[in-house]
This record gives structure tokens, sequence and C-alpha cells, in this order.
């Protein structure tokens, strides 16, 4: 007997991998241009690891399986342990072994941090949570190097490539992973609020008694914690195994159950009279730490590029392979609209996450790199981790009810997609910080506007959209209300710059046709006619 072929499958998009992460104009226009196109065939052999099929489900196991705490051992003994996925670790040692986490520190060659960022962001085509580790680990060195002392005794090891995963004294490792730890339940991003106390022992070390509310990753093997001495807020380090071999009675209390970022293990703890050594002077721990938020802040910025590019090529990818009423989808006049706009809005991102790369390379010997860098991190990172929850739903929609379902990938990168805007300072925090820059460094305002004017004349729209920044900072009255509308513009404007000077003309015309001439609509799929979405959609 012949049944029907009712379950042959057609129609389908094939899968995406095995396929190329650094085929990324933008990142690798970027990465010629900020001064590290010496660093091209690493970031190519990491983009070709990062899109094969067996790194793609290191990946998804790793979230489908997510961290477990273990508190005690089977005989009752307190042993504060994370038990991870065997593939979070394989994860980690390509990051750990191809610097991800600190190879700018160990090798400070021009290019270094953008080098870097654009591994950073191929590599994160793969899972977003074990990147928080990676990022910590980034950061800390810097805070760390307020205390030459303990700069010099961690230093080499937080910049070695070799991860070296297991609760042993920092010292006989081969390689270190640090941690943060500063807000607290009844402060968050309100730091100044925290309880946590640290009093001062007679061999200089220092006992910290507290809870803190969000610690990432809490198997690191270092910390870096913000306590209260009689001098206020100090930054203090804290080792997971003391000196003498005794473990650090830093208590896992739970783990937190959360939206997405399932791969990482994000913890609430209590030290219970812990020790730690102080980094930086008394009373000063708010700003000693802080260099590790602006590297951390660049991560966030770069973790939303990275997902608003890999949900923009799925959608991409799905476009070109699917058909709908007698056509590709891709050629279908609306969906071809919808895909050009994730494409513009992808290599906004991304170009402007590899001009604050260049920024932080820059910063130490030019004061005005340095002072754009700190007001447009905070600027970028505002913008850009707010659109990535757009984009990434926008992405699902074009895969229709396969990007709805789980196998897709599709819903992973939604639930990832608000994390970042939340991390390091949600959207008030990092609008107002903004605001702050402008107050008390101005040179900052001076630096923004040099490195938008470089622009001037190149387009109509976008020297409309500079004078309109100018007129809303003019304006101080009832500011802080309007921070996100001025911050917002002020994104748009510095990402309209940078296209406008590098990208591609059909993306930079895009771009300002709709995001900086009000012809562009809420939703995805609003630009203006007249935009060559051929050119566009060739960008992916």
């Amino acid at each position: 007997m012949n049944f029907p072929a009712t379950h042959e499958v057609f129609n389908q998009a094939p899968d995406l991998e095995p396929y190329q992460a650094a085929d990324d104009a933008a990142l690798l226009e970027g990465l010629r241009r900020e001064g590290a196109s010496w660093a091209e065939d690493e970031v190519r052999e990491l983009g070709a690891l990062a899109g094969t099929t067996r790194a793609q489900d290191w990946g998804r196991l790793a979230n489908e399986y997510p961290p477990v705490l273990h508190t005690h051992d089977r005989y009752g003994h307190r042993i504060d342990e994370v038990e991870f996925h065997p593939h979070w670790h394989d994860l980690m040692t390509v990051a750990v072994e191809h610097g991800l986490h600190a190879a700018p520190w160990r090798d400070p060659r021009p290019g270094a941090h953008v080098a870097r960022a654009a591994k950073f962001y191929v590599w994160g085509h793969t899972d977003a949570g074990h990147m928080c580790p990676i990022s910590m680990t980034y950061a800390a060195v810097p805070a760390l190097r307020h205390d030459a002392e303990l700069a010099a005794k961690y230093e080499p090891l937080l910049a070695a490539p070799h991860y070296d995963f297991g609760l042993r004294e920092p010292s006989t490792k081969r390689g270190l992973i640090a941690g943060m730890s500063m807000t607290e339940k009844q402060g968050g991003s309100d730091v100044r609020a925290n309880t946590t106390t640290a009093t001062l022992n007679a061999d200089g070390s220092y006992t910290i008694v507290g809870h803190k509310w969000f610690t990432s990753a809490p198997m690191s093997d270092l910390f870096l914690t913000l306590a209260k001495t009689e001098h206020g807020p100090s930054c203090f380090l804290l080792p997971r195994v003391l000196p003498d071999g005794t473990r650090n009675p830093i208590r896992i209390q739970r783990l937190k159950d959360k939206l997405g970022n399932k791969s990482n293990a994000s913890s609430e703890i209590e030290y219970e009279n812990a020790i730690g050594w102080l980094v930086g002077p008394e009373g000063r721990g708010i700003n000693t730490i802080i260099e590790m938020v602006n590297m951390t802040r660049l991560d966030c910025v770069i973790g939303s590029a990275v997902n608003m590019r890999v949900a923009t090529l799925r959608a991409v990818h799905h476009a070109r392979h699917r058909k709908a009423f007698g056509a590709l989808l891709v050629d279908q006049p609306l969906m071809r609209n919808v895909l050009a706009d994730l494409v513009v809005e992808s290599d906004a991102a991304t170009t402007m996450m590899m001009r604050l790369a260049g920024a932080t390379d820059r910063a130490a010997g030019d004061e005005q790199e340095a002072a754009l860098r700190r007001i447009a991190l905070a600027v970028t990172k505002y913008w850009v981790c707010k659109r990535a929850p757009a984009v990434a739903a926008e992405a699902l929609e074009c895969l229709g009810g396969n990007g709805f379902a789980e196998e897709s990938g599709m819903p992973r990168l939604y639930r990832e997609s608000p994390l970042m805007s939340i991390w390091e300072g949600s959207g008030n925090v990092a609008a107002l910080d903004a605001l702050r820059a402008m107050v008390k460094q101005p040179d900052t305002l001076d630096a923004f506007f040099t490195e938008v004017r470089l622009a001037e004349g190149a387009d109509h729209r976008l020297d409309s959209a500079i004078s309109r920044v100018g007129k809303e900072l003019a304006d101080l009255e009832n500011v802080e209300y309007r921070a996100r509308r001025v911050v917002e513009l002020m994104a748009l404007v510095l990402q309209g710059a940078q296209l406008v000077r590098h990208g591609h003309p059909a993306v930079a015309d895009a771009f300002c046709a709709s995001r900086l001439d009000d012809d562009w609509g809420i939703a995805m799929g609003t630009l203006p006619t007249g935009v060559d979405t051929t050119a566009v959609l060739s960008r992916i």
C-alpha cells in the first residue's frame, strides 16, 4: 500500500551552521579602521569556530542544563559549589585561551582593546552567559591596579591564557577568573546604600560581613566587592580560598532563577566574617571600582551588538530560503523593509561598538579620546542596549511560528536581549550618568561635538540632528526629566556620524533617512521609500 508523503519536509530553511561569524562587514571594517588589522586572522579563526555546529551546541546545552548549586556535601559539610554542564567549561576554555578575558593587559599593543572587542563579539555568537565572568575578569585588572602589591600578585594570573577551574588557593593555579559583588537588596544601583561592613584586622586584612543581592559567577577565584569602613564605601579583594588554603566564608544562599542568561550562575551570597584586602584608599571604593564598571559597560554594548547581529543573521537566512505567496520572503517588499531595518540597526551598533573600543585603546595617552569615551560609553550603553530587545522581537517574528519554537534559538536571544540594558546600570542610570559627565567634566561634551562634527556637511539630516542636540542641551530646565530623550538623540547622532564617515553608503543613507529625519515609524520595517535595500541586505 502506498501512503501519501504527508511528512515530506519542504519550504524550510536549511541549518545556518556551519557559518563564519566573522563574515561581518561592519566588524571587519571597524577592526581595520581602529588599528587592529593585525588581529584579523585571529578574529576569523575564532569566528569560524563560533559558527560550527559543535560550538553552537555547546552554547545550547549549557543553557538547557543550567548550573546547579550544592550548598553541602553528602556528609553535611558546607561546600558552596556550583556544578556546570561540561560544555560551559569548553566555552570558557576557548574564551580564555583566545584572550577575551585579559589579552590587552598582557599585550597592550596599539589596537589591543579593539582586537579583544572583535573576538568577544564573534565568540558571543555561541552563548552570552559565559561571557559574564570573561567580562568581569577583563574589567577587574584596572581596578586592581589601585594597589600595586595586589596587582603584582594577581594580575599575571588574571591575564594568563589558561582556564583553570576548581577550588584552590589562587597562587597555585595557572590562571584566574574574577567576579564583582556590589549590589545589595535594599540598594540595587544605589551602592552608597550598601550595609556590608569591613573591619580592619591586626594583620592588615579586613573582616567582611554582609549580604550581596546579585553576585554573578560565584565560582570565580577572586571577587572585588564594596563594603563600608568608618571612612565610607571601600573596595576589597576577596579570594574564594585564603592564602592558608582554607575556604573564605562566602556563603551562596541561592542561585537566581532568571529570565535569560541561563548558562551563567547568578547568586545571592553572604559574607560570614569573610577576609578581604583593601584595594585603593578607604572611603574611595566607588571611585576605585568605577574603571571596572566602565570596562563592563563596553562589554554591555558589545553583548547587545552581537545579540542584534545573530538575530538579524538568522532572520535574513530564513527569509532567503522560505517562500510565501509565490516568492521568497526576502523578495517580498515589506519583508525587505523589515530585514533592511534590522541590518541598519545591527550595523550602527557594531560600528559604534568598534569606535568605543578604539577610544578605550587610545584613552590612556589622548585626552580627547578619554573624554569622548567617558560620555559616548554612557550614551551608547543606554541606546544600543535598549535597541536589542526590539531587534530580537522583530527578528523572531520574521521566522513566524518557527521563531517561537525553542529549537530555532530565537527565544534564547529574545530572553537574553534585555539583560545588557540592566547590567551595570539600567536605562535611567546610564542616561543620568551621561548628564553627570557633562556637568562634572565639560570637556566630555566638547569631545562629543568634536567627534560628530567631523561628519558635518556630508548629510543634511545629520547636520540638522547635531543642531537639535545643541538646542536640547542649551535648555537645562527639567533636563533630568528629559534625560532619555536627550541621550537617545545624542546616541543616534553618534551612530549617524560614524556611519556617514565610515559605513556603507546605503546603510548610512537609510539610517539618516529614518533615525534622523523624522520619517521612521515605531516598529521595524518602517524605512522610508528610496532606501537601497539590496545594498543594505548585501551586508549580511
